[in-house]
C-alpha cells in the first residue's frame, strides 16, 4: 500500500482505535483528533502501537462544535475518516445538545475543513445501519434492509440517536454533491462488538456486554434481535472503503443477526457457569409495562421487540471483498479481553 497522510477524527474511540492500528501497521502517516491533547492517557494505547509499527502517529486537538478546528489536522491529508459522533442510547436528557448538534455540526465542520484544502481525495464517513432503518417493524414486507433504504421513521423524540446518524449522513452526501474535489464513501455498521484496545468502559458496546456479564440482565431479556459486527471487521471495512478505488456509495457492514437470548446462550456455552446470565425471555407485554423503568420507551418496545431484523451485505462482499468473523468469535474475544483487563471478575 502506498504511503499516505490520513486523518481519523475521534481517533481514540472504540472503532477508531482499531482503524488507527490498521493504518499504523500499513505504514501510513496517521493523524487523530482528540478534544484535549493534554489527556495523554486517552491515546496512550495508540502511542504504544506506533512504537511497534512502521506508521507514524500525530495528535491534533479539535472540537466537533467549533468551526475551523479541524483545519490544521486536515491540511495535507489525502484521506479523511470521520468517525467522531456521540453514541448514546440511554439516559439522554437533551437529545438536541447531546446527539443532534454534535452529529450534524461535526460533519459540517469536518467537511468544511476538507473543502479548504486540495489534498483530500476521499472521505470515509462512519454512519450506521440506523440511518438505513428506524425500527424493526419497518422491515415488514421486506426480506432484508439494503443500502437503498433510508431511515424515515426516527425523530428527535423517537430514536434520537438513529435520527442524529441519519441527518448527519444526509448532510455529508449533500456537501459531497456541492463540490467535485473529493468523493464520499459511507460505512453503515450494525451493532459493533468485540475486544477494545483501551480499557475504557464508556462505550455503549462495552457497557452492553458488561450488563450481560455482571447480572444486569439476570432477570431476563426481551425478545430483541440485532445485527452484530466485529469491531476489527469494521476497521477493515474502513480501510477497504478508502483504498479501493472503485468503492462508492454506502456499505452495510454486518456479520449476522442474533437475539439477546442467543447472546446469553453463546456466552454460557463458551464460559459455562462463570456469569449470572439471563435464562428467560421476558414477555413483550411485561417489557412494554416496565419500559420506562429500564430506560426504554413504550414506542420502542412496540416497534422493535418480537420483530426480526436482517441486513443484506452482498454489496460489501462483492465490491470491497469483505469477509466477516463469526458472531461467536466476536463475543469470545470480547469476553476474554474484558477478563484480561480486569473489567469484570
Amino acid at each position: 500500500m502506498d504511503k499516505s497522510t490520513v486523518l481519523v477524527t475521534g481517533g481514540t474511540g472504540f472503532v477508531a482505535s482499531w482503524l488507527v492500528k490498521e493504518l499504523l501497521e500499513q505504514g501510513q502517516d496517521a493523524r487523530i483528533t482528540v478534544r484535549d491533547s493534554q489527556k495523554e492517557e486517552k491515546y496512550a494505547h495508540l502511542a504504544e502501537i506506533e512504537k511497534q509499527t512502521p506508521g507514524t502517529l500525530k495528535v491534533y486537538e479539535a472540537d466537533l462544535l467549533k468551526e475551523g478546528s479541524f483545519d490544521e489536522a486536515v491540511s495535507g491529508c489525502e484521506y479523511v475518516f470521520h468517525t467522531a459522533s456521540p453514541f448514546i442510547i440511554n439516559g439522554i436528557k437533551d437529545a438536541n445538545k447531546e446527539l443532534i448538534e454534535p452529529a450534524i455540526k461535526g460533519t459540517q465542520n469536518v467537511l468544511s475543513s476538507v473543502n479548504k484544502v486540495e489534498s483530500v481525495k476521499r472521505v470515509v464517513l462512519t454512519s450506521s445501519v440506523v440511518s438505513i432503518f428506524g425500527d424493526h417493524v419497518d422491515m415488514k414486507g421486506k426480506e432484508s434492509f439494503s443500502e437503498g433504504d433510508w431511515n424515515t421513521t426516527s425523530s428527535i423524540n423517537h430514536q434520537p440517536y438513529s435520527y442524529s446518524k441519519t441527518i448527519a449522513e444526509k448532510e455529508a452526501w449533500k456537501m459531497m454533491k456541492e463540490q467535485d474535489q473529493w468523493d464520499l464513501v459511507t460505512i453503515n455498521p450494525s451493532f459493533v462488538m468485540g475486544p477494545t484496545l483501551s480499557k475504557r468502559t464508556d462505550s455503549t458496546s462495552i457497557s452492553t456486554i458488561l450488563s450481560f456479564l455482571t447480572g444486569g440482565f439476570k432477570t431476563g431479556v426481551p425478545n430483541l434481535a440485532s445485527g452484530i459486527v466485529d469491531v476489527r471487521d469494521i476497521a477493515k471495512a474502513h480501510m477497504l472503503a478508502a483504498f479501493t478505488p472503485k468503492a462508492e456509495g454506502r456499505y452495510i457492514i454486518s456479520g449476522g443477526e442474533i437475539t439477546f437470548m442467543e447472546i446469553a446462550q453463546l456466552i454460557e456455552k463458551n464460559f459455562p457457569g462463570e456469569y449470572p446470565l439471563p435464562k428467560r425471555v421476558v414477555p413483550k407485554p411485561l417489557i412494554w409495562l416496565i419500559a420506562p423503568t429500564v430506560g426504554l420507551t413504550r414506542e420502542y418496545v412496540s416497534k422493535n421487540v418480537g420483530y426480526p431484523v436482517k441486513f443484506d451485505t452482498s454489496k460489501s462482499k462483492g465490491e470491497l471483498g469483505m469477509t466477516y468473523r463469526s458472531i461467536e468469535t466476536t463475543f469470545i474475544d470480547q469476553v476474554n479481553q474484558i477478563k484480561r483487563d480486569g473489567l469484570v471478575k
